[in-house]
């Protein structure tokens, strides 16, 4: 029965790709040469359809292979290391609408997971639905209390369909790193698994809840985002149940200028929000397409943004907010020296990369960016051409840096749709200014020490033995060597030894100042 559902599920993704011309770039791959002469068996292969682009081609068949197919062309349009910029480009307007499911099946779902009848819970609950997607769709209700609330459903045989479909990728996958050797550069069992990984995590609905309150907290009183609040008692794996929000369509450009809002305010708004979760919280909300997010109408001075579902979310680490800083500087400084080392020095590049061949090819594609008015750059597109660059170079982009590009990306479109005037670069460089000062600071470099203080507690004990171990080896390996070079080490195993003392040094004085401070 499984190999009859996946044969037939592989004939619709053929037929599919077919009738929508992909065939025709799959059998540029070498391991498809093989199939050409079938191509012509295809009916459509003898209908052209020059007027469509190849990209909007793909576009067009994704979205009709449905919700995994979807979500995987969203990953991949982040990807310009394995696609072409233009197919890239076209992935980024994937439509997330999915007809809607009976609303019966809805209820079903919700009074399995709550284990009680919906009229237990609910004084009302619309059958019609007010969004539906790809993970799940959204009706409006009211909890016997009064509160307005909507409820987040999971597509009923999703997981299923989910499992079909990842099973197929991996197969094709592994058929093409085996046969394609260039396909191996680009990880993609690895790819698939990581996509896997992420879909799953997205149809967990108690995990979504606990990224809105983890992102709730950050703007705790805020004046620039509002984050629903979450009804715990009644959110399951499979339902979500929230605060109802109000709020105005960010793209719904006459809506807004009716309510006499500021628009521009609005636009550099939706910036500073993005760079305040990347450089304050290293948590940002991934999923700022236009449906996301709405815009209060109270303030028509001082709007502020509210925004729904938290299913992807993105995390960075100490050194990706670095890169990121770093590099964002460098390149509007046009140091692009200076963009090269970084790389180097992340070890997404290998050392043995000729710095200078590096700096030439982000020069080649940074200059005619800087041509234009500040008004017209992209960051999203500056980073994700970047990526496509380090191709050649077998640049290893991290994860979460796709995702924060594929955000920005879509930021910078909301903004400039609203605002074609917006000068991102003034609106982000006070961010990267504030978090640089703090890292380089006196005071930023002792808050991280304090942070990392109870780890270096727990070490300090084992100093004296492995100082010890440090020094022994260093005796029997000297003791072999030519005087030439050891008077070299010898420069050089005391610079390490002041090194090492000046760390300790510096845990003894932070242990010293956390008695004082209690």
């Amino acid at each position: 029965m499984k190999i009859f559902t996946q044969t037939f599920r592989l004939i619709t993704i053929a037929h599919v790709l077919a009738k929508h011309r992909i065939d025709g770039v799959l059998l540029t791959i070498p391991i498809f040469n093989a199939f050409h002469m079938l191509s012509y068996l295809n009916p459509w292969h003898w209908v052209r359809k020059d007027n469509i682009e190849k990209a909007e081609s793909l576009r067009l068949a994704i979205e009709e292979l449905g919700p995994v197919f979807i979500k995987f062309g969203q990953a991949l349009s982040t990807r310009p290391d394995i696609l072409p910029l233009q197919y890239a480009s076209s992935l980024t307007r994937l439509q997330d609408d999915i007809p809607a499911f009976a609303s019966s099946k809805a209820i079903s779902k919700i009074e399995k997971a709550l284990k009680m009848p919906l009229d237990a819970v609910f004084h009302s609950f619309d059958n019609k639905p007010l969004a539906s997607a790809s993970i799940a769709q959204v009706h409006a209700a009211t909890l016997k209390n009064g509160q307005e609330v909507v409820v987040k459903v999971v597509r009923p045989f999703l997981r299923q369909q989910i499992a079909l479909d990842i099973s197929l990728m991996k197969r094709v996958a592994i058929m093409l790193e085996k046969y394609w050797k260039k396909s191996r550069y680009f990880k993609l069992v690895e790819l698939v698994t990581e996509f896997e990984t992420h879909i799953l995590d997205e149809l967990d609905m108690q995990r979504e809840a606990a990224n809105a309150s983890q992102l709730k907290r950050n703007f705790t009183n805020s004046s620039m985002l509002y984050v629903p609040e979450i009804i715990w008692e009644y959110t399951r794996h499979d339902i979500l149940v929230m605060e109802k929000i109000s709020g105005i369509p960010v793209t719904d450009k006459k809506a807004l200028q009716a309510h006499g809002l500021n628009i521009p305010r609005i636009a550099a708004l939706g910036v500073e929000i993005f760079f305040t979760q990347v450089f304050r919280d290293a948590y940002f909300h991934a999923d700022m397409h236009p449906g996301n997010i709405f815009i209060s109408p109270l303030n028509k001075e001082n709007p502020y943004y509210v925004c729904v579902d938290f299913g992807l979310m993105g995390s960075l680490s100490f050194q990706d907010q670095r890169y990121l800083a770093y590099n964002l500087y460098a390149f509007f400084e046009r140091d692009y020296r200076k963009v090269a080392e970084l790389h180097l020095e992340s070890g997404w590049v290998s050392k043995d990369t000729r710095i200078d061949e590096l700096e030439s090819a982000i020069r080649a594609v940074c200059e005619p960016i800087f041509a234009r008015p500040l008004k017209d750059i992209s960051f999203g597109r500056l980073l994700m051409q970047l990526f496509a660059v380090g191709k050649r170079f077998s640049l290893e982009v991290q994860p979460q840096l796709l995702l924060l590009q594929k955000t920005l990306f879509a930021v910078e479109g909301l903004g400039r749709q609203l605002y074609p005037e917006l000068d991102l670069w003034k609106t982000a460089k006070p961010f990267l200014e504030k978090w640089l000062k703090s890292r380089l600071s006196l005071r930023g470099f002792a808050k991280e020490m304090h942070k990392e203080l109870p780890f270096y507690l727990e070490q300090l004990p084992h100093l004296p033995k492995l100082f010890y171990d440090v020094l022994e080896l260093q005796k029997n390996t000297l003791t072999n060597l030519p005087k030439p070079k050891l008077e070299k080490l010898n420069v050089t195993s005391k610079a390490k030894s002041m090194l090492f003392l000046f760390t300790v040094g510096c845990v003894l004085g932070l242990i010293g100042g956390r008695m004082l401070w209690g």
